[in-house]
């Protein structure tokens, strides 16, 4: 039986990740479940599963969290520490899907205890690649990739030779505005931009599908994770969301993976890695699908394109710089502070601040390094932000 932990377990990823659980009860004993402020959610899975404790990352909602609790023999706690606590305990697989850089402190802590790592909070690559990496190469720990199209691609190259490889290409929906005309990007509305035309996932992750903030993520999660040159790596705007990841190599071949948008099967793939199992997603019916389109992204509706290579150009805690401005970017958007279009200008402000910085140059962070330039992107974010309020 697999001892199994799941952080984040009340968002989107990890309910897709409860749903293959519960289908096979017997194969798996759950260790800890964490999630946010839908403790009734959290509660009624940790029941279904019979977790050994749950854990929300509110102190104030844990009176909340025991009395949903109450008689089920549950454990529960709250808070940072308790969410770190929770990623020490034993298990041989944890998901990591905890939303943004909250993520980073809990994974490494899994890490630290030799675990397997299901990789679903790509901000901890992004902000701290390396420092997640030597964790994992320290404990004997491994990362398996759930991100849909880091799946693929690590999919893709199973028994194949890395050095042949020549170029991966990402895809990417191209999300809520792809067929927009530019001049209405200004204009979009928070409702508007929540509203993903494939996939079904929470509200950050598909507004930042629109802006692209979340391939530019990927961009450099794909650097960070199979160790490929920035000129290496492509993005292919894909609208049917079908083909999630294509490897190129030096003989000119393409090694492509298709299937149906479906998380569960990077998820279910990751989770019985490396077998592979039944996993509840429809069959693709290539006739019903269609044609299937690629296309240019256009770096002038996408600008966090652009600012990902720079990114990865920079090296040091340019990654971490980058994510602290786009999630603060984003909480103003989201409270209609700022325009749609402001996102990435902010992000490009604070970039140009910080990276030049001592210790944004650093190539070997430490995790207290990390939050502090995490802290001083979101700063400066924030000021960025009030010289645009609507």
């Amino acid at each position: 039986m697999k001892r199994v932990s799941i952080l984040g377990a009340t968002g989107s990823i990890g309910q897709s990740t409860i749903d293959l659980i519960r289908r096979d009860p017997t194969a798996y004993d759950v260790v800890a479940l964490t999630g946010g402020r839908n403790i009734a959610q959290l509660a009624a899975d940790a029941r279904m599963l019979g977790a050994e404790i749950a854990v929300t990352a509110h102190d104030d909602l844990l009176p909340e969290l025991r009395a949903a609790l109450d008689g089920s023999g549950i454990g529960s706690a709250a808070g940072r520490a308790a969410l770190i606590e929770a990623a020490c305990r034993p298990a041989d697989w944890v998901m990591s899907a905890i939303v943004g850089v909250a993520g980073l402190a809990p994974g490494l802590a899994a890490l630290e205890q030799g675990t397997t790592l299901a990789l679903a909070n790509k901000e901890s690559l992004v902000t701290a690649g390396p420092l997640l990496l030597r964790m994992a190469r320290a404990h004997g720990a491994r990362i398996l990739p759930v991100d849909s199209e880091h799946s693929a691609i690590f999919q893709a190259l199973v028994g194949e030779d890395r050095a042949a490889v020549d170029r991966v290409i990402i895809t990417a929906s191209g999300g809520a505005f792809r067929d927009w005309p530019l001049e209405r990007l200004a204009a979009a509305t928070v409702a508007e931009a929540s509203m993903h035309p494939n996939w079904d996932m929470g509200q950050r992750i598909t507004i930042d599908s629109a802006s692209m903030f979340n391939k530019a993520l990927e961009l450099i999660e794909a650097r960070e994770f199979f160790g490929f040159t920035p000129a290496q790596i492509e993005v292919l705007v894909h609208p049917q969301s079908l083909v999630h990841a294509l490897v190129g190599f030096c003989d000119g071949g393409l090694m492509a993976h298709v299937g149906p948008p479906d998380m569960r099967h990077a998820i279910g793939y990751a989770l019985n890695w490396p077998a592979r199992r039944p996993l509840p997603v429809a069959a693709l019916d290539l006739v019903a699908a269609g044609p299937l389109e690629f296309h240019a992204p256009d770096e002038t509706r996408y600008p966090a394109l652009r600012l990902a290579r720079e990114v990865m150009e920079e090296g040091g805690l340019a990654g971490a710089i980058f994510n602290a401005a786009k999630e603060r970017a984003l909480d103003h958007f989201i409270a209609g502070r700022i325009r749609f279009t402001d996102m990435s200008a902010i992000v490009d402000e604070v970039l140009s601040a910080l990276v030049a910085t001592p210790e944004a140059r650093n190539d070997a962070p430490t995790l207290d390094l990390v939050a502090h330039m995490d802290h001083l992107a979101r700063h400066c974010a924030d000021a960025a932000s009030d010289t645009r309020i609507l």
